[in-house]
């Protein structure tokens, strides 16, 4: 049993030394700044704040964030560019004239570049999914939903290196 935990802690030792960590930003539909965790070979989890201007149809600025869980897309041979897709979950307030709230789970597809010999890399991505708002408006709630879609052009930086 000994042998066993001392095993799976060397191995968890191992699988987290490895993981890399990146900050970065992006614009496009909205700007945002986020902190990105590689978890195993291939897979990644970002955690961004995002400021967007469409608003989800509250035609106001939001502010919010997200969750999204990135895979590389399998490759043959090592390339710099590297396609990924994923699946996410981002919370939304709006602020200025009204007040709404929006939930927006979405999928995503991109593409990364990697910078050769610097910790940087460059990426685009597309999202879409079904946004579910809430917004008040002379006391009465109402709920807003519809289809969303939105894009990204941005820049990791990897830490540590």
């Amino acid at each position: 049993m000994k042998k066993t935990l001392i095993g799976l802690m060397a191995l968890s030792a191992l699988s987290t030394a490895s993981a890399a960590n990146y900050v970065g930003g992006s614009i496009g539909t909205g700007g945002s700044i986020h902190y990105q965790q590689d978890r195993a070979p291939g897979t990644a989890t970002r955690y961004s704040l995002d400021l967007n201007t469409t608003g989800f149809n509250f035609g106001t600025l939001s502010l919010g964030g997200s969750v999204d869980y990135l895979m590389n897309v399998p490759q043959t041979t090592p390339s710099a560019l590297v396609p990924y897709y994923g699946a996410g979950l981002g919370a939304y307030v709006g602020l200025g004239g009204g007040v709404g709230i929006s939930v927006y789970p979405h999928v995503l597809l991109g593409a990364k570049y990697n910078v050769n010999a610097t910790p940087f890399s460059v990426f685009g991505e597309l999202n879409a999914g079904y946004a579910i708002g809430f917004a008040s408006a002379s006391g009465v709630t109402v709920g807003g939903s519809g289809f969303n879609w939105g894009a990204r052009l941005g820049l990791n930086y990897m830490l540590g290196n």
